[in-house]
């Protein structure tokens, strides 16, 4: 995900002619320092998945050129300090430049609703040739750039109305829909829903997978039967405190040569293997239940939910909150798509 973000914060930086016949539409993010990562730069994903699939498999659609944007241009940093180099608002505010806007969403917003140019911009936008799709927090952006002498309002979200999803209007409960969904029914205006369903697919295994494969990065060969027998102890037993002293017991083994062969046929140590496995299951709890996320730590084995999101902002580079509001919004647009 992370990749294909810094990508197109690339190609903000410097900009290079591409030879392409299919047409262009142009797709805004807003962003400002602190903004939430994972739904932002998912958009961007889906975006450029859409083109990688409409030239390898010479699909007649558009081709989309995602801009980054915040107010002054330059480089920002999101809430996890990935750093991303935008262009100034002021470079794309015209009407009809964009085809598509999203803004990014987390608690940083708060500082730019007092930011006059963000909001005189936002005010300026015509919604008959803009779409605007506000993530989360983002919304809020909305709201401050309304106001009682603009006949013109911004509509929060409601830029939806224009678009179909599975060849049907979006009806007014739907306009608020999540902007991954969103970005994944413009997909499916411009080139089919047999297209906008394989990009979900892709967008959201490459995202479960980001960390899933670590354990075995190094393994050689099949790891024996003791220690296969030992990595299934840890997975059972991984909501409450372990020792390397019971695990190897377990197995009756030396802590020594435990920590050797683990290590060797695992591709990492006791250690790392049972914190991979916790956040498993963290990260199974948070997509499927409603639990707080103090209580989802507790259950496995994390201590804390400042603990969890430490772990989460260091593996997985999201917050405990972000990756599960992003793993809903994968599962409702597949849905809708299905």
């Amino acid at each position: 995900m992370a990749v294909f973000f810094a990508r197109a914060s690339r190609d903000a930086a410097q900009r290079q002619v591409v030879h392409d016949v299919r047409a262009v539409k142009r797709i805004g993010i807003a962003l400002f320092n602190g903004f939430a990562l994972p739904e932002a730069a998912t958009v961007v994903e889906i975006f450029q998945s859409a083109n990688a699939l409409g030239t390898s498999m010479r699909i007649n659609g558009p081709r989309y050129d995602v801009h980054l944007l915040s107010v002054g241009g330059g480089r920002i940093a999101s809430s996890s300090s990935m750093f991303v180099w935008t262009d100034s608002i002021e470079s794309r505010g015209h009407a009809g430049d964009l085809h598509a806007l999203f803004i990014a969403g987390g608690a940083a917003v708060h500082s730019m609703l007092t930011e006059e140019r963000m909001v005189d911009w936002l005010r300026r936008l015509d919604l008959r040739h803009e779409q605007i799709f506000p993530i989360a927090e983002g919304r809020l952006l909305l709201d401050a750039a309304e106001s009682p002498d603009t006949s013109r309002k911004l509509r929060r979200g409601e830029g939806a109305h224009a678009i179909a999803w599975n060849g049907l209007n979006v009806s007014t409960s739907q306009r608020s829909s999540t902007p991954l969904r969103a970005a994944l029914a413009l997909i499916e205006k411009d080139f089919g829903a047999e297209v906008a369903l394989e990009i979900t697919g892709v967008v959201r295994l490459r995202f479960e997978a980001q960390f899933a494969a670590a354990p075995n990065q190094n393994a050689f060969g099949t790891p024996s039967e003791k220690i296969r027998a030992s990595a299934q102890w840890l997975e059972m037993n991984c909501g409450r405190t372990i020792t390397i002293e019971e695990a190897a017991q377990f197995v009756a083994m030396s802590e020594r040569n435990f920590l050797r062969r683990f290590k060797v046929e695992m591709g990492v140590t006791p250690s790392d293997y049972l914190l991979y496995v916790r956040i498993d299951k963290c990260c199974h709890l948070l997509s499927e239940t409603d639990l707080p996320v103090d209580k989802i730590a507790r259950r496995c084995g994390m201590g804390s939910g400042g603990q969890l999101s430490k772990n989460f902002r260091r593996y997985l580079g999201v917050t405990p909150t972000e990756y599960r509001a992003s793993k809903r919004s994968f599962s409702e647009a597949r849905r809708e798509l299905i």
